[in-house]
């Protein structure tokens, strides 16, 4: 821990706030990765900035009392002060570097900020094998390339997990005879990863990739050479593109009925979408929602017969086939959605209280697409060991062009990714 980063208690909470003009303090736990990963930015930035924001860290767990008066419900929590009062955002979850410099900006002359930000220090790290994205298929890949002795790092602009960690059940992985929480499957292969010896960059900023040098830079502060990058940075939900989806979302918009399901209870709520994942998280809202309507392009489902099975027999859901949403517009009690009719060219209105987009993924390859060779769809293509066109360079999971995209296919890639390398730098 910094010598500019104090530990306090509810007993002395008051007094350090109100003493000190400014303050930051980080709630955090035990046994939380996601404290883990803060950990580390913390500290370095109460070098930076100690000398003018006071930081402190409170064990929320043996001070709930107080965390409970103050609304402070999970770890870690960052808050700040200024003259004695709550400033600036809270910040909570997996938290960036740089949303703690901006907030802690915020409350400094233009001209200190300046002085702090030429102090920073950068620094380099040398390492065997660098994964970029801590899903299914790094995680596993790490497990392996770290039990070979590998020295390892996987870089994730999140938390570990990927979308696993946000998928309420995951009940076809093997070894698991019941249905299993997404979260927990990805907190046990990012625990395991961890006891093998791989090293976290979590919730980061990528400020630089060199995919033929096998350097990425990350929070502008820390550059990492490795020999072998396996590139399994994953999918994102694709958007429509259309009037209302971008100013809206997290306002009646989402994108995870996981993370946004129980803010519907007793509501109504239209699902766009009619593959796997829309049907999936349609029955999964069906345990809050009074009705969900789901809206799709085609003239049938394309999820796979046992999920369709058990939407058509949900009576909270209904269907809107051969439908396409136009225009997404913000009301008192939730949104208004305009309907396309694609067979009669129809255009409706469709009042909901929130609206669930499920209608595929995009490759996130941001700040590699020029120099790796892609399919039609903009999927990273790669040869049966995983290797891309660039030496030394790999790719699994849901990034990479392949038929199907499932947890096991990326676990697989993952794993023959790692062997490979493993093998290359044993020769």
């Amino acid at each position: 821990m910094s010598e500019k980063t104090e530990y306090i208690n509810a007993e002395n909470y008051e007094k350090i706030i109100k003493e000190n003009e400014l303050v930051i303090v980080d709630w955090y736990s035990t046994e939380c990765p996601p404290c883990e990963a803060l950990a580390t930015k913390y500290d370095s930035l109460s070098e930076l900035y100690g000398n003018d924001v006071k930081f402190v860290k409170i064990f929320r767990q043996e001070n709930k009392d107080l965390a409970a008066e103050l609304g402070i419900s999970g770890s870690p929590t960052v808050t700040f002060y200024k003259n004695g009062k709550l400033t600036g955002e809270t910040l909570r979850g997996g938290i960036k570097r740089s949303s703690l410099i901006e907030n802690l900006n915020t409350l400094l002359p233009s001209s200190r900020v300046t002085k702090i930000n030429s102090l920073t220090k950068t620094s380099e790290t040398s390492c065997d094998v660098l994964i970029l994205g801590g899903g299914p298929a790094g995680l596993s890949a790490g497990i392996y390339t770290a039990q070979a002795k590998l020295n390892t790092i996987i870089i994730d602009i999140a938390l570990p997990g990927g979308q696993v960690a946000t998928t309420h059940l995951v009940s076809n992985f093997p070894g698991q005879p019941k249905a299993i929480q997404g979260f927990m499957l990805a907190h046990y292969m990012s625990e395991q990863a961890k006891e093998a010896g791989v090293s976290y960059r979590s919730a980061v900023d990528v400020t630089n990739i060199n995919l033929a040098g096998k350097k990425i830079t990350i929070d502008s502060v820390e550059t990492i050479t490795a020999k072998k990058i396996i590139i399994a940075t994953g999918a994102s939900p694709r958007a429509l593109g259309i009037p209302g989806e971008l100013e809206y979302k997290g306002q009646g918009i989402s994108y995870c009925a996981t993370c946004d399901a129980k803010y519907y209870e007793g509501k109504e709520v239209v699902v766009v979408g009619g593959g796997n994942s829309a049907i999936e998280e349609a029955l999964f809202l069906a345990k809050f929602a009074s009705k969900i309507t789901i809206v799709h392009q085609f003239d049938k489902l394309q999820a796979n017969k046992q999920a369709q099975e058990k939407a058509f027999n949900e009576k909270k859901i209904s269907f809107l086939f051969k439908h396409e949403p136009r225009e997404f517009k913000k009301t008192d009690n939730g949104i208004t959605i305009t309907l396309e009719d694609l067979k009669t060219k129809e255009v409706k209105k469709l009042e909901t209280n929130g609206v669930f987009m499920f209608v595929g993924m995009n490759p996130n390859i941001d700040g590699m697409r020029e120099d790796l060779t892609l399919d039609e769809w903009g999927y990273v293509k790669s040869d049966e060991e995983m290797r891309t066109n660039i030496k030394d360079v790999y790719a699994a999971g849901d990034v990479r062009s392949k038929m199907y995209r499932q947890i096991t296919t990326a676990v697989a890639d993952g794993t023959i990714a790692s062997i490979s390398i493993s093998k290359e730098l044993e020769n």
